[in-house]
């Protein structure tokens, strides 16, 4: 069963994969951007990342940008409020955000869920 939620598009672009899902991120100090790990050794490279919020540093939209660089970045970036930060990293590199997204949606998410993202905002997830 699919459940489908509406978001905001701040970089339209269709996606799937995998979720991993975070509280919080923090792009520099946080993930490899040669590998596209996390600091807790997941695998954010070709999968969906979705985090409710976004911290840290400036440099953090060049280690977005590094992911890409490197052909490791996200499928695509879901949030529920997207910060300046993320937004240049993500229009920079090309990379799907959708942000504003309910809180039924970050209840619903899991890692390891299918998710696809529509350049409309739509954001569908496989509900277990």
């Amino acid at each position: 069963m699919r459940a489908t939620y509406k978001g905001r598009v701040i970089v339209a672009g269709e996606a799937s994969g995998e979720a991993v899902v975070v509280n919080e991120i923090s792009f520099y100090g946080e993930v490899d951007p040669e590998r596209g790990t996390l600091i807790d050794g997941r695998s954010i490279a070709g999968k969906v990342l979705v985090a409710r919020r976004s911290r840290g540093s400036t440099v953090g939209s060049y280690v977005i940008l590094a992911l890409k660089y490197n052909g490791v970045e996200p499928a695509a970036i879901l949030m529920k409020r997207a910060e300046p930060i993320v937004v240049a990293g993500a229009v920079l590199s090309g990379i799907p955000l959708v942000d504003m997204l309910p809180d039924e949606f970050f209840k619903k998410v899991r890692d390891g869920v299918q998710v696809e993202v529509k350049s409309d905002g739509s954001v569908s997830v496989e509900v277990r």
